[in-house]
Protein backbone atom coordinates (compact mmCIF):
# COMPACT_ATOMS: atom_id res chain seq x y z
CA UNK A 1 0.00 0.00 0.00
CA UNK A 2 1.55 3.41 -0.77
CA UNK A 3 1.44 6.37 0.81
CA UNK A 4 -1.46 8.90 -0.34
CA UNK A 5 0.59 12.23 -0.61
CA UNK A 6 -0.60 14.89 1.70
CA UNK A 7 -3.29 17.38 0.98
CA UNK A 8 -3.10 21.23 1.38
CA UNK A 9 -5.45 21.37 4.26
CA UNK A 10 -3.24 18.54 5.65
CA UNK A 11 0.26 20.26 5.66
CA UNK A 12 -1.61 23.59 6.94
CA UNK A 13 -2.36 21.80 9.87
CA UNK A 14 0.46 20.00 10.06
CA UNK A 15 2.81 22.90 10.01
CA UNK A 16 0.16 24.91 12.41
CA UNK A 17 0.55 22.13 15.29
CA UNK A 18 4.62 21.39 14.70
CA UNK A 19 5.21 24.74 16.29
CA UNK A 20 4.54 23.39 19.47
CA UNK A 21 7.09 20.88 19.39
CA UNK A 22 8.39 20.14 15.91
CA UNK A 23 12.23 19.74 15.12
CA UNK A 24 14.30 21.22 12.57
CA UNK A 25 13.68 18.32 10.43
CA UNK A 26 10.02 18.16 10.40
CA UNK A 27 9.87 21.81 9.50
CA UNK A 28 12.33 21.19 6.43
CA UNK A 29 9.81 18.24 5.12
CA UNK A 30 6.56 21.25 5.42
CA UNK A 31 8.37 24.72 5.10
CA UNK A 32 9.13 25.79 1.35
CA UNK A 33 13.11 26.96 1.55
CA UNK A 34 11.09 30.19 0.40
CA UNK A 35 8.48 30.30 2.72
CA UNK A 36 7.78 33.63 4.24
CA UNK A 37 6.20 34.33 8.11
CA UNK A 38 4.09 37.31 7.52
CA UNK A 39 3.77 37.96 11.45
CA UNK A 40 7.55 38.21 12.08
CA UNK A 41 7.45 41.64 12.59
CA UNK A 42 7.24 41.56 16.62
CA UNK A 43 9.90 38.05 16.62
CA UNK A 44 13.44 37.96 16.72
CA UNK A 45 15.84 38.18 14.42
CA UNK A 46 16.28 34.69 13.87
CA UNK A 47 12.89 34.63 12.70
CA UNK A 48 12.82 36.98 10.34
CA UNK A 49 14.01 35.80 6.76
CA UNK A 50 12.57 33.17 4.74
CA UNK A 51 12.49 29.24 5.10
CA UNK A 52 12.03 26.01 7.35
CA UNK A 53 15.05 27.92 9.73
CA UNK A 54 12.97 31.13 9.78
CA UNK A 55 9.88 29.07 11.72
CA UNK A 56 11.79 26.95 13.51
CA UNK A 57 13.11 29.97 14.95
CA UNK A 58 9.52 31.38 15.74
CA UNK A 59 8.75 28.04 16.98
CA UNK A 60 11.53 28.38 19.75
CA UNK A 61 10.78 31.90 20.37
CA UNK A 62 6.89 30.60 21.57
CA UNK A 63 8.32 27.34 23.46
CA UNK A 64 10.59 29.83 25.60
CA UNK A 65 7.76 31.68 26.78
CA UNK A 66 4.83 28.76 26.99
CA UNK A 67 4.77 25.52 27.92
CA UNK A 68 1.99 22.71 27.23
CA UNK A 69 1.97 24.91 24.26
CA UNK A 70 -0.35 23.57 21.50
CA UNK A 71 -3.03 24.54 18.91
CA UNK A 72 -6.58 22.79 18.08
CA UNK A 73 -7.81 23.25 14.42
CA UNK A 74 -11.43 23.86 14.71
CA UNK A 75 -12.88 24.47 11.33
CA UNK A 76 -9.76 24.30 8.40
CA UNK A 77 -11.31 25.50 4.71
CA UNK A 78 -9.12 24.80 1.39
CA UNK A 79 -9.28 27.13 -1.37
CA UNK A 80 -6.90 26.35 -4.52
CA UNK A 81 -3.59 26.85 -2.77
CA UNK A 82 -5.00 28.32 0.31
CA UNK A 83 -5.78 27.47 3.69
CA UNK A 84 -7.74 28.84 6.05
CA UNK A 85 -8.01 27.38 10.04
CA UNK A 86 -9.76 28.74 12.92
CA UNK A 87 -7.53 27.48 15.85
CA UNK A 88 -7.18 27.62 19.37
CA UNK A 89 -3.90 28.45 20.53
CA UNK A 90 -3.08 27.41 24.63
CA UNK A 91 -0.35 27.16 27.00
CA UNK A 92 1.45 28.01 30.35
CA UNK A 93 3.19 31.13 30.40
CA UNK A 94 6.36 29.83 32.37
CA UNK A 95 9.11 31.70 30.32
CA UNK A 96 9.79 35.71 29.31
CA UNK A 97 7.62 36.41 26.78
CA UNK A 98 9.85 39.17 24.19
CA UNK A 99 8.58 41.14 21.51
CA UNK A 100 10.81 42.88 19.10
CA UNK A 101 10.43 45.92 17.16
CA UNK A 102 11.08 46.96 13.21
CA UNK A 103 15.03 46.51 13.83
CA UNK A 104 13.94 43.00 15.50
CA UNK A 105 15.64 44.68 18.63
CA UNK A 106 13.39 44.35 22.31
CA UNK A 107 10.45 46.39 22.47
CA UNK A 108 8.74 44.78 25.59
CA UNK A 109 9.93 41.85 27.61
CA UNK A 110 6.89 39.78 30.01
CA UNK A 111 8.25 37.54 32.42
CA UNK A 112 6.50 33.77 33.52
CA UNK A 113 3.06 34.34 35.24
CA UNK A 114 2.89 30.82 35.65
CA UNK A 115 -0.99 31.30 33.95
CA UNK A 116 -2.88 29.45 31.50
CA UNK A 117 -4.61 30.79 28.72
CA UNK A 118 -6.66 29.69 25.63
CA UNK A 119 -7.34 32.28 22.54
CA UNK A 120 -8.54 31.79 19.38
CA UNK A 121 -7.00 32.59 16.02
CA UNK A 122 -6.87 32.30 12.29
CA UNK A 123 -4.34 31.04 9.95
CA UNK A 124 -3.88 31.68 6.20
CA UNK A 125 -1.73 29.00 4.47
CA UNK A 126 -0.47 29.34 0.78
CA UNK A 127 0.65 25.83 0.08
CA UNK A 128 3.58 25.57 -3.14
CA UNK A 129 4.86 22.21 -4.22
CA UNK A 130 3.78 19.97 -1.22
CA UNK A 131 4.98 22.95 1.47
CA UNK A 132 4.08 25.91 3.20
CA UNK A 133 5.16 28.93 1.68
CA UNK A 134 3.39 31.40 2.79
CA UNK A 135 1.78 32.40 6.50
CA UNK A 136 -0.73 35.15 7.54
CA UNK A 137 -2.21 35.10 11.09
CA UNK A 138 -4.78 37.13 12.90
CA UNK A 139 -5.04 36.41 16.70
CA UNK A 140 -6.74 37.10 20.04
CA UNK A 141 -3.38 39.52 21.29
CA UNK A 142 -5.62 41.08 24.31
CA UNK A 143 -7.15 38.30 25.34
CA UNK A 144 -4.34 36.40 25.60
CA UNK A 145 -2.85 39.39 28.01
CA UNK A 146 -5.94 39.86 30.12
CA UNK A 147 -5.83 35.78 30.74
CA UNK A 148 -1.94 36.07 31.28
CA UNK A 149 -2.49 39.30 33.65
CA UNK A 150 -0.30 41.56 31.97
CA UNK A 151 -3.20 44.07 31.24
CA UNK A 152 -3.54 45.88 33.43
CA UNK A 153 -0.11 45.54 35.20
CA UNK A 154 -0.15 45.58 38.82
CA UNK A 155 3.19 47.68 39.82
CA UNK A 156 4.71 44.95 40.92
CA UNK A 157 4.57 43.43 37.37
CA UNK A 158 5.54 46.47 36.08
CA UNK A 159 8.88 46.62 38.01
CA UNK A 160 9.35 42.98 36.75
CA UNK A 161 8.58 43.88 33.23
CA UNK A 162 11.10 46.69 34.00
CA UNK A 163 13.83 44.05 34.87
CA UNK A 164 13.27 41.48 32.05
CA UNK A 165 13.17 44.10 29.93
CA UNK A 166 16.85 45.28 30.90
CA UNK A 167 17.95 41.92 30.71
CA UNK A 168 16.85 41.06 27.21
CA UNK A 169 18.66 44.15 25.63
CA UNK A 170 21.81 42.98 27.51
CA UNK A 171 21.27 39.80 25.82
CA UNK A 172 20.47 41.11 22.55
CA UNK A 173 23.44 43.23 23.07
CA UNK A 174 25.48 40.04 23.43
CA UNK A 175 24.67 38.54 20.80
CA UNK A 176 25.66 41.06 18.21
CA UNK A 177 22.59 41.81 16.70
CA UNK A 178 23.62 45.60 14.72
CA UNK A 179 21.50 48.59 16.80
CA UNK A 180 19.84 51.30 14.99
CA UNK A 181 22.17 54.28 15.25
CA UNK A 182 20.67 57.11 17.23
Amino acid sequence: MTDLPLTARDIAVRCVRMMADGSLADFEKLIHPDAVNHESRAEPPAARSRGPRVFHASALWLRAAYSDLGWTIDEAVTDGDLVVMHATMSGRHTGTFITYDENAAPSGAFPATGRTFAVTQTHWCRIADGQLIEHWANRDDLGQALQLGWMPPTPLYILRMQRAMRRARREHGRVGTPRKPE
